[in-house]
């Protein structure tokens, strides 16, 4: 590699800056100001927890604010190896490179084509069903929005740091809650309330587990669909429309693998926060598996689980078949999808069984 760690981190977080440049302000207010404050605490190297300096993060805050119009207009820089330089969004031909020297990076694009870019460290490599996982651990590039896990060019790329920030946030966020939910269980399955940092380990490498699960369903769910599913994506430009695919396709993924492992295995603890995490569109999509998910909890019976999963392979596959042929026409598709994540949703809902009396 040309040159030293030092100007390729810088290279990357260039990058970075100018991607938030061009999209962090399309976030809601509330969501922009609540990741502006995790990235602080990120670039400033603050423990998870700490009280953040108020003056000190305003005065951050403008100053990022004047960095991104300086840059919105830039184009990505190569990143310099090789004795050459490489295109930021050629991540095979740059891990080539990074790899043997225990580096890793990522990039692509996100939710609403946002591009991503992360450099870190290469804590390890594996196989799971013919798709390569690189885990990353300590983070030395990267943008406002950190995913913990997706599927980037064929690899599942796993970002223990966001991993171990994201389950913080729940933590914190379960602190003003009702403590009997299925966060709170969850959290008490882990025994945070007895010791919060060994907790947070146990919970890390479990609900890691859990994310390589799902992006695993994602590579099978990729092959069910073919390539018609992403040439829809690239068709939708609304924000309702992309969510809904979106949510569909998780649904698909998670009954394909990630429901009926973690049943498999026992996974209590990540079958809780699987369920406290169901929100949104999600949670509106699939109403039968709050109530399976209650039956299991009042009797211990995952019966009624292992079977929703398998009902759901076929009805969340249906449904992306369905959502596939509503955008075929790339003049109307993202107002029928539109129509339908903003409607009643009953064309594609999973709707519990009625229980007799």
């Amino acid at each position: 590699m040309s040159g030293n760690l030092s100007d390729l981190i810088d290279t990357v977080q260039k990058n970075c800056m100018i991607a938030d440049a061009r999209h962090a302000r399309d976030m809601t207010m509330c969501t922009f100001l609540l990741e502006m404050r995790e990235y602080f605490r990120w670039e400033m190297e603050l423990p998870y927890g700490a009280r953040l300096p108020k003056d000190e993060l305003g005065d951050w805050l403008n100053a990022r604010e004047s960095e991104w119009n300086a840059v919105e207009e830039e184009d990505f820089a190569p990143l310099p190896l090789n004795e050459s330089s490489i295109d930021p969004f050629e991540a095979d031909d740059i891990n080539r490179a990074l790899m043997p020297q225990g580096l890793v990076y990522s990039s692509g694009l996100g939710r609403f084509r946002k591009p991503h870019f992360v450099l870190a460290e290469l804590k390890r490599s594996e196989v799971r069903e013919g798709v390569q996982v690189l885990v990353a651990g300590c983070e030395y590039a990267r943008d406002l929005i950190a995913p913990p896990a997706a599927m980037r060019d064929g690899a599942i790329f796993l970002r223990m740091d966001a991993v171990r920030r994201f389950l913080w946030n729940k933590y914190e966020e379960w602190s003003y809650k009702e403590r009997d939910s299925a966060l709170g269980r969850a959290f008490a399955h882990y025994d945070f309330e007895r010791d919060v940092d060994r907790g947070l380990d146990r919970m890390a490498e479990a609900e890691a587990e859990a994310m390589i699960l799902h992006e695993v369903g994602e590579a099978r769910a990729e092959k069910l669909l073919g390539p018609a599913w992403p040439e829809m994506l690239g068709r939708l430009n609304a924000r309702h429309a992309e969510l809904l695919a979106r949510a569909v396709r998780d649904h698909l993924a998670d009954c394909l693998v990630t429901l009926p492992t973690l049943l498999e295995r026992e996974a209590t603890g990540s079958l809780h926060f699987y369920l406290a995490n169901l929100s949104g569109q999600r949670r509106a999509l699939f109403p039968a598996l709050p109530q399976a998910y209650e039956r299991w909890l009042a009797t211990g019976d995952p019966a009624p689980l292992h079977d929703l999963a398998k009902q759901g392979e076929a009805h969340w596959l249906q449904a992306a078949h369905r959502l596939i042929d509503l955008a075929r026409d790339p003049t109307t598709a993202d107002a029928r999808l539109h129509a339908l994540a903003t409607g009643d949703l009953a064309e594609i809902r999973l709707n519990p069984v009625v229980q007799n009396a």
